[in-house]
């Protein structure tokens, strides 16, 4: 699944979720699915770490968070990708072939119950994160020259959009309005604003 570990190093993550008992397992991947389904701000590794070494299991932080990130990196891709449970399975055993069947029932029986909700979070992410505006410059003008003196001596408004993609970069984004066109977009961001503070 994640194309970013090695075959060697998804095996490796593997022979770490070999020593988790099914319970351990679940625990783990519920505090991902939990996160992806956006209820949550991000998965507590410590919290996960304190869970195993009460149980008695003895993994090294790195190797705790080797399989944290995989999980979630392999569950993440499976929502995005809207994946079954079966396909899950089948992706995981392709990419390392010393699964636990124990191992694979969890994933199988969590993604069944919890992959269709991921999924439709993954899709509404997607949508959303089309950017984020930092910043908004305006000023009023007025048309005083036109090749086609339609609009000669006009009131305008210019807009200047300052956006943060995801990955990123910024991008500015300008445009102009009439005064009209302007107070329609005021009025619609009050309206706006009125809904937010009901919330």
């Amino acid at each position: 699944m994640p194309a970013a570990e090695g075959s060697c190093g998804v095996n490796k993550v593997v022979d770490s979720i070999h020593q988790l008992p099914p319970h351990l397992l679940t625990e783990a991947c519920q505090h991902i699915v939990i996160y992806l389904q956006g209820k949550t701000g991000g998965v507590d590794s410590a919290e996960i770490s304190d869970r195993f070494q009460r149980a008695g299991v003895r993994l090294e932080h790195e190797a705790l968070q080797n399989v944290i990130r995989f999980l979630l990196l392999t569950l993440r891709s499976a929502g995005k990708s809207g994946l079954s449970a079966d396909d899950l399975v089948s992706r995981l055993e392709e990419g390392a072939n010393k699964w636990p069947k124990a191992s694979l029932q969890v994933l199988h029986k969590l993604w069944s119950e919890h992959g269709a909700l991921v999924h439709a979070q993954q899709e509404v992410q997607a949508v959303l994160g089309i950017g984020q505006l930092v910043d908004m410059q305006w000023k009023l003008g007025m048309a005083v020259s036109s090749d086609t003196c339609r609009s000669l001596n006009s009131l305008y408004v210019s807009l200047l959009l300052k956006i943060v993609e995801p990955p990123g970069q910024i991008w500015h984004r300008s445009f102009e309005m009439t005064v009209p066109q302007f107070q329609n977009f005021h009025k619609q961001l009050k309206e706006m604003a009125a809904v937010m503070e009901t919330v």
